[in-house]
């Protein structure tokens, strides 16, 4: 694990892969850390001629926390009364000083999530750095689009547990709610993988700090039709937090984009469907590899 200065801010990462080959970022969602990438996911990867970079967002993880910026209310921020802490501006900026330190001049961008809102505004304002953009689970902020199931939106906002245990708890049964009902995990590696990452890192604090940034740039549809890179929105029939037309939009947005959904998967990428998933990756890096 290193670590490096990233636009003013101490990002933790790790490297896989033959550094002389064609670089992958992966961009992790709000809150989550760089080892919830499932290693059989980085090693496909890996194996298929990509150098892939991963890494722990500001204010998650091992990454600077940035208590300093305060915590201001979710409707001071949507009024415009008081500025977020930063943006999804300054979090692509980091991805851009992530690359600098590694001395790569571009990348393919792959974020799911809040980290598709990133990998979204990196490619729009920072289009030399980007051989293509991976859209996944994610979302153009524009009016209109459906939220998340009643369950989905009940489990987003239940309150954070005290103790650390009842966390672990409350993120293995989230894990259900949240996930991809074609592609299921047992109960005990939803344990599992929740304390490994708890146990790293608990930080709800600036959780929150990353939830005011996706609402400093919360429709991101003007934006998103200035886009002329090859590009590949992914999202699956089953996600009860972000919904299907939330990526189907995203890809109507983007001049070019092609648009993949998956049946059986939620919002998030487990083992089992980690072959499906990197088969539309390939997909996505052969028609780039045709456009040039």
């Amino acid at each position: 694990m290193s670590e490096m200065l990233c636009n003013g801010v101490r990002i933790n990462f790790e490297t896989y892969g033959d550094s002389e080959h064609t670089a992958l970022v992966l961009i992790r969602g709000l809150g989550t850390q760089m080892v919830e990438w499932h290693p059989d996911l980085i090693e496909a990867m890996t194996n298929i001629g990509l150098y892939v970079i991963i890494f722990d967002n500001r204010d998650v993880g091992m990454s600077e926390k940035l208590a300093d910026r305060g915590n201001p209310s979710f409707k001071d921020v949507i009024s415009g009364t008081v500025m977020a802490p930063y943006t999804l501006s300054d979090m692509a900026a980091d991805v851009c000083g992530l690359l600098d330190g590694l001395e790569i001049e571009n990348a393919h961008i792959l974020g799911i999530s809040l980290g598709g809102m990133i990998a979204q505004v990196m490619t729009a304002q920072f289009p030399a750095r980007v051989l293509s953009l991976m859209s996944v689970m994610s979302s153009s902020g524009s009016e209109g689009l459906p939220g998340p199931t009643e369950e989905a939106q009940a489990a987003f906002v239940e309150p954070v547990p005290k103790n650390l245990d009842q966390v672990i708890e409350q993120t293995a049964r989230h894990k259900v709610v949240f996930g991809s009902p074609g592609y299921p995990e047992s109960l005990d590696d939803r344990l599992k993988d929740a304390r490994a990452a708890i146990e790293r890192c608990h930080y709800p604090e600036g959780v929150q700090r990353q939830r005011l940034a996706a609402v400093s740039q919360m429709n991101r549809s003007t934006m998103l039709t200035t886009i002329n890179l090859p590009t590949t929105v992914i999202h699956g029939e089953d996600d009860a937090l972000i919904p299907l037309a939330c990526g189907e939009d995203t890809a109507q947005l983007i001049p070019n984009a092609v648009f993949e959904s998956v049946a059986g998967m939620g919002h998030n990428i487990p083992k089992l469907l980690v072959p499906e998933f990197v088969r539309l990756v390939k997909a996505h890096l052969a028609r780039v590899e045709a456009s040039l």
